[in-house]
């Protein structure tokens, strides 16, 4: 799927940079990207007053497992496709692809039937959340396909990838964890800690070999307690450590996500989706992996109740950071776009409005609720 550039124009109104809010600042774009950004009178054309709106860099969900009826596991062009229109309707323009546990074939053909989409540009990579869990934190994960990782799975699921991989979730307490972080990372790869029972002296190890991301922080883990702080406590402390919220205001309290992004602060704070094939697509029955469950209310579950990803879309997770846990406009705008591309390195390209980036822009009224989307400048209207 692909959005044609159109010719050179300029819009202007509040501006969302990486520096603050330009009150009166407008963008003009050329050939697909950000050729200026400025604030008062706009040279040359006039820009298309948008008045009252926020202007703000297109959204990077870094775990979302499907949308609108589609599946990311599906290996279905359509459903793939479906997942990424209904996520861009809501203002993601940079999507990663989020496997849940499978065995090692069955994932080999996930991240196969994903290469193309990632080549021309509708995803920004694979995330691979499992096999290698804990059974005691696995949440809606095929128990009967956990494993420890070992350096040959890694390396196949690695090969089938062809670079496509950005990152993969596993236990640090499993055997043969802290080898495959070691691993992973020498070859570019993301490792982030999650459905985890460990220790913090079991998680310390993990990071100190190169583990940097917290998979969706307090959901799929040990709690914190105060006397043995366990992996929320333990990376949401570590400078080097970046934590996923899902800020549905179900996985999360919304007090609890204010204090995580408080403490952690913009440079480690990233708002993701956790989205399944439900999202945009009304209450029923659904499948995550090869697991049943129900939504109701918009509330994915098992059958023994337990939350199975969300029906998230990452616009309301800014309305959320913002109108319930508390921040301000720019705080959730580096959470849902600035800081996920820096932890993708993707920096160069999108996740802030400056010059020389890809014109991925998300236009919001005043109740935040976007009305347009523009990827590489193309422009079409949104579901608000």
């Amino acid at each position: 799927m692909s959005t044609e550039p159109t010719a050179p124009t300029t819009i202007g109104g509040r501006i969302v940079t990486d520096e603050g809010v330009l009150e009166n600042g407008w963008v003009r774009i050329a050939d697909g990207r950000i050729a200026e950004v400025g604030e008062g009178p706009a040279p040359g054309d006039r820009p298309a007053d948008l008045t009252g709106s926020w202007i703000v860099p297109g959204f990077v969900d870094m775990h979302c497992h499907g949308g609108g009826g589609g599946s990311l596991t599906s290996q279905d062009p359509e459903q793939i496709e479906r997942t990424v229109a209904t996520h861009r309707s809501h203002g993601t323009t940079t999507l990663v692809a989020s496997l849940v546990t499978a065995s090692i074939p069955r994932l080999r053909e996930q991240v196969r039937a994903l290469l193309g989409p990632v080549s021309n540009g509708d995803l920004a990579g694979i995330h691979l959340e499992g096999p290698f869990l804990s059974s005691v934190r696995c949440g809606a994960h095929d128990t009967s396909m956990l494993r420890s990782p070992d350096r040959e799975s890694v390396d196949e699921l690695l090969d089938a990838g062809e670079g496509a991989i950005r990152m993969v979730t596993l236990a640090p307490e499993l055997d043969g964890a802290v080898e495959a972080i070691r691993q992973l990372t020498a070859s570019g790869v993301t490792v982030a800690i999650g459905h985890t029972d460990a220790l913090a002296e079991q998680v310390e190890p993990a990071v100190d070999a190169g583990a940097t991301v917290a998979t969706h922080l307090f959901n799929g883990m040990r709690p914190l307690h105060h006397r043995e702080p366990g992996p929320v406590g333990t990376l949401l402390d570590d400078e080097r450590v970046t934590v996923e919220l899902i800020c549905d205001m179900v996985h999360l309290h919304p007090t609890v996500a204010r204090l995580v992004a408080r403490h952690a602060g913009t440079a480690r704070t990233v708002a993701v989706t956790d989205a399944i094939s439900a999202t945009d697509a009304g209450d029923g029955r659904y499948e995550l992996g090869e697991l049943p469950l129900t939504v109701s209310g918009g509330e994915p579950r098992l059958e023994d109740g337990s939350l199975a990803g969300s029906t998230l879309t990452m616009d309301a997770a800014l309305r959320n950071l913002v109108l319930r846990c508390g921040l301000d406009v720019t705080e959730a705008v580096a959470a849902c776009s600035t800081r996920p591309a820096e932890q993708l390195g993707l920096s160069g390209r999108v996740g802030s409005i400056r010059s020389g980036l890809a014109a991925d822009l998300v236009v919001l009224d005043e109740q935040l609720r976007p009305t347009e989307v523009l990827k590489d400048g193309g422009r079409r209207a949104a579901s608000g």
